[in-house]
């Protein structure tokens, strides 16, 4: 059987939980008991829940003994990039936002000098409060604390009980792995042979499509992944990069700036007033928040990632975002309250998009790589304004920037 094949008959196997599936029924194991000895039985159930997306639920039983166990396993797919939640808790209500947890993920509590290492707990849906109760018996009350879960798999999750508003007190953080974060998350990354260097041809990769294999970020099935560079009208040169899966259809892309960033970042808004707008062509890096002041709305940086699209698609994005893939409304975690905020801010965006709406929408990149078209080029365009400002320490900090050093950094 080949691969694809493989992944295939792997996506028909982990099914949603349905309790009217008759065929969705467990698989039975005989295996060894640990506290006897003796022979017991294993379930397996294979399924998907929300977050989780896939997973193993294992049931252990023994007739002998009567000892029993039960564990869930992740069977998802490990991100490109970690990610670290940051939450202040302030009052007894932040203690019952819904948490995700992955086994791999760390959580701090820098005021106590308290951390949970990785791999130590296993997965879990959960609270803030529930995660806690399983490590320690109390916690200091009336003092706020900051919780932070950083999680190298980057599957985790903090609920957001504003959605979709801005959480004052979360901060979300991406990055990449550590070489000794992927050998612990059983990653092997292939290293460059010493002595060889990589093509640098930029005239022969304008003009080709370059084709490597990767995995589909919702199946896990084998795809290709297209590149190309390409310059970008009054603007500047970016690399674009789309999959495309075969197995389940699912089509994403990604923009990455071709450029250094900018000395200044960039603020774009632009006042809606029209449909046609809706057609402008946008470049929304990865270093880029959007913000609506009129729904009270901002998607931080990296929350889409890099993205080479129109202001319809980008608004799209943000709806099936917020509304249609926010996995704290799914199943047994949504609440009549949120739906209905959420419901009526999905049919805010599509106002917009249908041009009934006076909004302004705000592209804020302390990197300067993000752009929205000039309809008017070369002419100024009277319906968008664009500043330059100098970045805030903050800012250089979650770009990296205050720890680079480009002059003099071979001396000691």
């Amino acid at each position: 059987m080949s691969v694809i094949e493989e992944e295939r008959v792997r996506g028909s196997i982990f099914k949603d939980i349905n309790a009217e599936d008759e065929d969705q029924q467990p698989t039975v194991i005989e295996s060894l008991c640990m506290n006897c000895y003796e022979n017991g039985s294993t379930r397996l159930l294979l399924t998907k829940i929300p977050f989780f997306k896939e997973i193993i639920i294992s049931s252990f039983t023994c007739p002998h003994c009567n000892w029993s166990n039960t564990e869930i396993q992740s069977a998802g797919r490990i991100q490109d990039q970690g990610v670290q939640y940051t939450l202040q808790v302030n009052n007894k209500e932040d203690l019952n936002r819904e948490v995700v947890k992955s086994d791999g993920a760390c959580t701090r509590i820098p005021e106590l000098d308290f951390e949970i290492p990785p791999f130590t707990q296993k997965g879990s849906l959960s609270t803030i409060e529930g995660l806690l109760d399983r490590a320690v018996a109390g916690l200091e009350q009336d003092q706020p604390i900051r919780k932070i879960i950083d999680d190298p798999s980057g599957n985790s999750f903090i609920e957001n009980p504003f959605a979709p508003q801005k959480d004052a007190a979360l901060s979300v953080m991406h990055y990449r792995r550590t070489p000794q974060q992927n050998a612990a998350l059983g990653i092997e990354v292939e290293e460059e042979p010493e002595g060889e260097t990589p093509a640098n041809d930029l005239d022969a990769m304008r003009n080709e499509v370059l084709v490597f294999n990767t995995n589909c970020p919702e199946c896990n099935a084998p795809a290709n992944t297209n590149m190309k560079l390409v310059q970008i009208p009054h603007f500047k040169e970016v690399i674009i990069m789309a999959t495309n899966c075969d197995s389940c259809g699912h089509r994403t892309n990604e923009v990455k700036s071709g450029g250094a960033t900018e000395e200044l970042g960039t603020r774009i808004t632009l006042h809606v007033t029209d449909p046609s707008d809706m057609s402008r062509d946008l470049l929304k890096s990865e270093t880029c928040s959007v913000l609506i002041p009129e729904l009270e709305f901002e998607l931080g940086m990296a929350a889409l990632g890099g993205k080479f699209t129109t202001l319809e698609g980008l608004l799209k994005d943000i709806k099936e975002l917020i509304v249609s893939k926010n996995p704290f409304i799914c199943g047994d975690s949504s609440a009549g309250d949120r739906l209905e905020k959420l419901a009526i801010f999905g049919q805010k965006i599509e106002k917009i998009i249908a041009g009934e709406m006076d909004v302004h929408i705000i592209l804020d990149d302390p990197a300067g790589n993000s752009y929205l078209q000039n309809v008017y080029a070369p002419e100024p365009d009277p319906e968008m304004k664009m500043e330059k400002y100098t970045r805030s320490f903050e800012q250089n900090e979650d770009l990296g920037l205050n720890d680079m050093k480009t002059e003099g950094y071979g001396e000691k």
